[in-house]
């Protein structure tokens, strides 16, 4: 698949036992078979938030992409269980050899992405880590877990990396995720026989007071219709609050040259509160926060804008 002559290629695969949507800007589709050529050496490999559907970051893909003159591959990997599989693709593959336990919880997410990386990129490529959210505790974990992974940089996006349910936004959620989610499966079930247009329309109605949505925006969220790909992300957003507590110092102290943090201004999944304190903790670091008004929910609005941030800071770490 192509946009406007820029390469494209979107792929549905069983991983760890559970389906996964990619998507890869750029023409290297197998980065361990390039037919003779020499693959490239660098991955920008970008981990979604919650919901992780990656139709959201079609946009910032392509601006990274574009950005860094095509020279680099942009790939992204959905959430376990996050998307909508095509016709004849169950949501989980029961012949998997080696499956990853509770695939669909927090753990098991972070395994699914090392899984990926594992079975997909070669040992000696370089990785540009991009997470948003709890893809950003993601990445810490990968970061503690995978010593061999060749990163050059993690930047982590509106980091849900502490202390979630004492958020703002994650006293509301805490209950409905933890005690009350199965009460939304029956609604969803009903709303998902309406017709695809009727779904979109009550998507952009959601997203009515948001001047310049991203069209990819609505489709993604199309996704969140059908009950299995919901039920997943709030079981997994159960989790998150159950389990990302305290802020994991130890690894940030071991990484702190190759992570950047950009916090939110007016973000209540990770208040302002959260960034001094990480700030006061680690003077040193590479840790920003926003000056724009970017929303937690950047790929909704501002793809581009934080796309462009990226490609500055990091030319600039090159000089």
């Amino acid at each position: 698949m192509s946009e406007d002559h820029i390469a494209m290629h979107e792929e549905f695969i069983y991983c760890g036992g559970a389906a996964t949507q990619v998507l890869k800007y750029g023409p290297w589709i197998n980065l361990k078979k390039t037919s003779g050529e020499s693959p490239p050496k660098l991955l920008f490999f970008i981990i979604p938030g919650n919901p992780g559907i990656v139709g959201y970051y079609r946009t910032f893909m392509e601006s990274l992409y574009r950005g860094f003159n095509e020279k680099y591959p942009v790939w992204a990997i959905s959430h376990a269980g996050h998307c909508s599989p095509p016709k004849g693709m169950d949501m989980t593959n029961d012949t998997e050899i080696d499956p990853i336990e509770d695939i669909f919880g927090i753990n098991g997410q972070i395994e699914h992405k090392l899984c990926f990386l594992k079975k997909n990129v070669p040992v000696d490529t370089k990785l540009v880590l991009i997470g948003h959210s709890i893809g950003c505790y993601i990445i810490l974990e990968m970061m503690e877990r995978a010593i061999d992974l060749k990163i050059l940089q993690s930047i982590l996006l509106f980091p849900t990396i502490e202390r979630m349910a004492q958020s703002p936004q994650g006293k509301i959620m805490t209950p409905l995720l933890c005690n009350l989610r199965y009460i939304v499966y029956m609604p969803l079930y009903l709303l998902s026989f309406l017709p695809e247009s009727v779904q979109a329309s009550l998507i952009k109605f959601v997203l009515r007071g948001i001047k310049s949505v991203d069209e990819f925006s609505v489709t993604a969220s199309l996704n969140l219709f059908r009950v299995d790909c919901a039920a997943n992300a709030m079981y997994m957003g159960g989790q998150e609050m159950m389990q990302v507590l305290e802020r994991d110092n130890t690894i940030i102290q071991k990484n702190l040259s190759k992570i950047i943090f950009y916090y939110g201004a007016n973000d209540n999944w990770c208040p302002v509160q959260y960034y001094e304190d990480i700030k006061k903790d680690f003077p040193e670091g590479n840790i920003w926060l926003c000056q724009r008004g970017i929303r937690h929910a950047f790929v909704l609005d501002s793809s581009r804008e934080m796309a462009t941030m990226i490609i500055d800071w990091l030319k600039n770490k090159q000089t």
